[in-house]
């Protein structure tokens, strides 16, 4: 494509001298060369911006600083950079209709005729899957369990029994739906297994990512509301309720019977005890440990997890600590030295 075309796609303006210049794809700005356009968005990558070698640069309105490639002033440069992704995207992979010759379907499961079933996939007695839902090669469906329109389920998924999937919900290879939530009771000196009778139910257009676990409810439901998107290798206990629209980063864990709130976000590594509720909007962030309910809008840092304007104080100190070390230590030589000085 030429600048001209590209301008277009993204509703943006570029200066006539630059029309004409050719793009043969997208390209971050450190990783550009000839031929590729960037994107501006944030002024923390200005020393990027100036030392790319791409051919083009789609930059914010008001943008005037003069530099190297041609630039695109559109209204929002990440945006409009999305648009360019998809124009230059290989053709998406088609999945047809229809059941693999090696795939076990039960004579009682209720798959519509536009199911496309990969190779090897098995799908237990009493499923329903709704239309246009692609089952990928090796997937494991239990019995009684419910899939709905649009949905893909990639490579080695598996929904155990009785759990219920929305429509537009993509779950990524690896993902184990319904597991036994972890739960005993001490008997006798053994850890007596508590029988794990729910289920989990994931809402409409909720994506989970690789490796990640939710547990079936002891009793009930665990929960996962609508829009909510997970990372990879995050796991959610049993009776956890994740509200609509939350964002659940890589290696996240929740304890069970936690109450999460919308359109909250849960930053990586951050560990969650049981029994507690997260208040809509509130973040709590990296490698947080969090043991409190925190109110709507509520940002946490640190573990145990204190309010952010708190931890920053905190750690400030904690990174002064070696200068005031110095300072007593010279004030403990002064009072050797001079045991009649007052201090």
């Amino acid at each position: 494509m030429i600048l001209r075309e590209i301008a277009d796609l993204v509703s943006g303006h570029v200066d006539s001298l630059h029309e004409s210049v050719e793009i043969h794809g997208p390209a971050s700005l450190v990783e550009a060369g000839a031929g590729d356009i960037a994107f501006f968005g944030n002024a923390k990558y200005l020393p990027a911006l100036r030392a790319t070698q791409a051919s083009a640069v789609l930059v914010p309105h008001g943008f005037t600083e003069e530099i190297k490639p041609a630039r695109i002033w559109v209204e929002n440069p990440a945006e409009a950079f999305a648009k360019i992704l998809a124009r230059f995207a290989p053709e998406p992979i088609v999945h047809p209709p229809g059941i693999h010759p090696s795939a076990i379907v039960a004579p009682s499961a209720q798959v519509d005729p536009t199911v496309h079933v990969g190779p090897g996939a098995i799908i237990e007695a009493g499923v329903k899957i709704g239309a246009r839902t692609v089952v990928g090669a090796q997937c494991y469906i239990g019995h009684h369990a419910t899939l709905g329109d649009d949905d893909f389920l990639h490579p080695r998924v598996t929904v155990r029994e009785r759990c219920k999937i929305g429509h537009r919900v993509q779950l990524h290879s690896g993902a184990v739906i319904g597991a036994d939530g972890f739960g005993y009771e001490l008997k006798d000196g053994r850890h007596v297994k508590i029988p794990q009778t729910g289920i989990v139910q994931i809402d409409d257009d909720v994506e989970i990512g690789a490796n990640t676990t939710i547990d079936r409810a002891r009793f009930g439901r665990t929960w996962i509301q609508q829009g909510t998107k997970i990372d990879n290798l995050v796991q959610i206990a049993h009776n956890v309720r994740v509200g609509a629209n939350t964002i659940i980063c890589s290696q996240v864990g929740i304890s069970g019977s936690t109450r999460i709130g919308s359109y909250v976000t849960l930053a990586g590594q951050a560990g969650i005890v049981g029994h507690i509720e997260i208040g809509d909007q509130a973040i709590v962030a990296a490698q947080c440990g969090l043991s409190r309910n925190l109110k709507s809008g509520e940002i946490v840092c640190g573990s145990p997890a204190r309010e952010i304007q708190t931890w920053k104080e905190q750690a400030a100190q904690v990174n002064r600590l070696g200068k005031l070390y110095d300072r007593v230590k010279k004030l403990e030589e002064a009072a050797k030295a001079a045991p009649d000085l007052p201090i």
